[in-house]
C-alpha cells in the first residue's frame, strides 16, 4: 500500500546539515529569522519557551520536541524572558555547548537544536502540505532519533551522508505522523487522519496516472460528490483536483531532473496525461517552463543539497499556496500550529 506521508518525505530528500548543544541559565532570548530554513529542536531538561511569527509563546518541557518545516521568524526565551526587545549575549563552552544568559554555573535548560536541509527544488509545494509548527511532548523517540543525529554529524564516517538522510526521513515521519486526528490544520496529514479521505489521497498516490474526476474519488471515499468536495477543502486546504495536479506535477519534476534520457511523452504517461502536448501545456502552467527547459536547467544547476529550497525552486509554491517556502515572510494569521500530548 502506498503511504503518503512517507512519499512526501521522501521527495523533500531531506539532509541534516547542522545540529549543536543548546544550554540556558537566568534570563536569555535568541531570535532567528532566517527565511525558509526547517528547524527542529528537542528538550534535554529543564523548561523554555518558544513563540513563532510573534504569536503567543508556547512553554517547552523536557521531552518535548519541535519542528518547524518552514522557519520565518521565531524567538526562544528562558521562562522569564529578559526585559526589551533584544538578544542576550551567548558565548561557546570549551566543549562546544552555546550557553546564552549567565554563563557561568550549571544550566537551566538543555536543548538539542539543528536545522535541516531539504534538497527537492519541488520543497516549496511538498511543505506547504506540512503543518507550519508541530510540538510533541514527552516523545522520547524523538529525542532519542536527534540524539543519533547529532552523534553521527559529529563523526567522519563512512556513508556518514546516507545515514543523516535516512535518520532525517524517519525523524521527519515520526514527528508528522504524530499529528494525525487534530481538528486543526488543513493539510495532508489532516486529510490522512479522516477515515473517508485518507482512502481517496491514497488513491491518487496508488493511481496517479489514471484519469481522476472528482465523482470517482467521492466513490473511493463513499461520500456524495458534494459532501466530498467540501471536506476535502476544509481537511486539505485545496480542491481534490488542484491537489492531484501538485501531486503529478511534483512526481513529473522529479522524473526529469534524475532522469537524463527520459522522454516528455514518458514523463507525461507517468503523470497520467494522453499526450506530451497536453502535458507540456499544463506544466508550463504550473512550473512557468516547458519540461524540456525545466529539465536542462536541472541538470546544469550545482548539487544545492543543505541550500535554501526557496532559492532552488522554479514556478509557483504550489496550488492554493502563495507565499509559504517561497522565500518571503509568511502571510500573519496563516499560521498552522499542532501541538500534541505524549503523557496521555
Amino acid at each position: 500500500m502506498v503511504d503518503p506521508l512517507a512519499e512526501v518525505v521522501t521527495l523533500l530528500q531531506p539532509g541534516a546539515p547542522f545540529s549543536k548543544l543548546v544550554s540556558g541559565a537566568g534570563r536569555w532570548r535568541v531570535r532567528r529569522a532566517e527565511a525558509g530554513r526547517p528547524f527542529y529542536c528537542a528538550v534535554l531538561m529543564g523548561r523554555s519557551r518558544i513563540a513563532v511569527d510573534g504569536r503567543e509563546p508556547v512553554i517547552l518541557e523536557k521531552g518535548d520536541f519541535v519542528l518547524i518545516p518552514a522557519a520565518f521568524d521565531f524567538t526562544t526565551t528562558s521562562i522569564e524572558p529578559p526585559k526589551g526587545r533584544h538578544e542576550t549575549p551567548r558565548i561557546v563552552l570549551p566543549d562546544g555547548e552555546i550557553r546564552n544568559g549567565v554563563h557561568h554555573g550549571p544550566p537551566d535548560v538543555r536543548l538539542l537544536v539543528g536545522y535541516c536541509a531539504f534538497a527537492s527544488p519541488d520543497a516549496s509545494l511538498l511543505v506547504s502540505l506540512l503543518p507550519q509548527f508541530v510540538h510533541v511532548r514527552g516523545e522520547q523517540r524523538l529525542t532519542t532519533l536527534v540524539e543519533l543525529l547529532k552523534d553521527e554529524s559529529r563523526e567522519r564516517r563512512p556513508a556518514r551522508e546516507v545515514i543523516l538522510a535516512r535518520l532525517m526521513e524517519v525523524l521527519l515521519i515520526e514527528a508528522l505522523r504524530s499529528t494525525a486526528g487534530l481538528a486543526a490544520s488543513p493539510g495532508l496529514l489532516r486529510g490522512l487522519s479522516d477515515e473517508r479521505l485518507s482512502v481517496a489521497i491514497r488513491r491518487m498516490h496508488e493511481r496517479p496516472t489514471q484519469a481522476w474526476t472528482v465523482a470517482q474519488l467521492a466513490k473511493e471515499a463513499a461520500l456524495s460528490r458534494s459532501a466530498f468536495f467540501e471536506r476535502f477543502n476544509r481537511a486539505v486546504g485545496v480542491a481534490p483536483m488542484e491537489y492531484l495536479l501538485g501531486w503529478r506535477m511534483a512526481l513529473a519534476k522529479d522524473l526529469l531532473r534524475r532522469k537524463q534520457d527520459v522522454t516528455v511523452a514518458e514523463v507525461a504517461e507517468q503523470a497520467g496525461y494522453s499526450s506530451a502536448s497536453t502535458f507540456s501545456v499544463a506544466f508550463t502552467r504550473h512550473v512557468g517552463l516547458p519540461p524540456t527547459h525545466y529539465a536542462r536547467e536541472q541538470r546544469q544547476a550545482p548539487d544545492a543539497q543543505g541550500g535554501s529550497p526557496s532559492r532552488r525552486a522554479t514556478g509557483q509554491p504550489g496550488p492554493g499556496r502563495s507565499t509559504r517556502g517561497s522565500g518571503g515572510r509568511a502571510p500573519k494569521g496563516r499560521t498552522r500550529v499542532v501541538e500534541l500530548s505524549r503523557h496521555g
